[in-house]
C-alpha cells in the first residue's frame, strides 16, 4: 500500500546500474521494486541492504519478454507498494561478439525482445497507471540506452546497438505523446561502465580495452549513471522530457 512517497520500480535492478539506482533511490526516499530475471538473490540481497537502511523495498520476478509477466509485475507492485510514479527500463540482455553474417534469427529475437519490446511493454503499463487520462497523478520514465545506439558498436554487437536506437526512438515519441498527461519520459545513453553486462558478451575485462577511447581515459561506474538516472526522475528536471543524456566520459 503506498503511504504517500515516491514508488520506483527498477527492471534488472539486481546488479550493475540497476542495484547502484535502486540503492541511491532508496537513499532518496524512493519505495523501490527491484525487478530479476533469474538473479534472486542477488536481487533479495539489494532489497536487505535497503532494509538495513531504513528503506521500503521489494524483490520481483519477471521475463519482460512475456507480456503476461510484465502486467503481474506491476501488479505485484500496486499490491506491495502502490502504483508507480518512476519506472527505469534498466533491463538488457547482450550476447557473444560477433559481425552480423554469424548471427541467427533467433539471436537477434532475443535481443529486441528483451531490449526494445520489454521495454515499450513496461512503459505501457506505467502509462496506465500514471497518466492523468487514465486517473493517475502523473510520473517519470527513464530508459536506459546505450552509446552504442550512436556508434553502432561495430564488429561486437550491432544487433544490441539497434535494439538500443529503438529505445530512444521510443523515448522520444513517447514522451510528446504523454507530455501534457503529468509524464516525463527521458533516456540515458551509459558508455563503457563496469558492469557484469560485459562478461555475456564474451569479454569481461572490455572496459579496460576500451576505456582509452574516451575523452576522459577511463571507464564510468554505476553509481555515475545512477546520479544522472536520479536527477532525470527528479522535481530538478521538472521541464526536462524527451531528452537523452550521454554518460560517457564525453565519447
Amino acid at each position: 500500500m503506498n503511504r504517500g512517497g515516491p514508488i520506483l520500480l527498477i527492471t534488472g535492478g539486481s546488479g550493475g546500474i540497476g542495484s547502484a539506482t535502486a540503492r541511491m533511490a532508496a537513499q532518496r526516499g524512493y519505495a523501490v521494486c527491484v525487478h530479476f530475471l533469474q538473479q534472486r538473490e542477488a536481487a533479495e540481497d539489494v532489497v536487505a541492504s535497503i532494509e538495513h537502511d531504513g528503506g521500503r523495498a521489494i524483490a520481483a520476478q519477471a521475463d519482460i519478454r512475456s507480456e503476461a509477466d510484465v502486467m503481474r509485475l506491476f501488479a505485484t507492485v500496486d499490491a506491495q507498494l502502490g502504483p508507480v510514479t518512476a519506472l527505469v527500463n534498466n533491463a538488457a540482455t547482450l550476447e557473444r561478439q560477433m559481425r552480423l553474417e554469424e548471427m541467427e534469427a533467433e539471436r537477434l529475437q532475443r535481443m529486441f525482445a528483451t531490449n526494445s519490446i520489454g521495454t515499450i511493454l513496461c512503459a505501457r503499463e506505467a502509462v496506465r497507471r500514471m497518466s492523468t487520462r487514465h486517473g493517475g497523478a502523473g510520473g517519470s520514465i527513464v530508459n536506459v540506452s546505450s552509446g552504442a545506439a550512436t556508434h553502432g558498436s561495430p564488429g561486437e554487437y550491432v544487433d544490441y546497438a539497434a535494439t538500443k536506437g529503438a529505445v530512444d526512438t521510443f523515448t522520444v515519441g513517447l514522451a510528446r505523446d504523454v507530455a501534457e498527461e503529468g509524464i516525463r519520459v527521458n533516456g540515458v545513453r551509459p558508455g563503457f561502465i563496469y558492469t557484469g553486462l560485459h562478461a555475456k558478451g564474451g569479454e569481461p575485462g572490455r572496459v579496460d580495452r576500451v576505456k582509452e577511447m574516451t575523452p576522459m581515459r577511463r571507464g564510468g561506474q554505476p553509481e555515475e549513471v545512477a546520479a544522472a538516472i536520479l536527477w532525470l526522475l527528479s522535481d530538478e528536471a521538472s521541464y526536462v522530457t524527451g531528452a537523452i543524456l550521454d554518460v560517457t566520459g564525453g565519447r
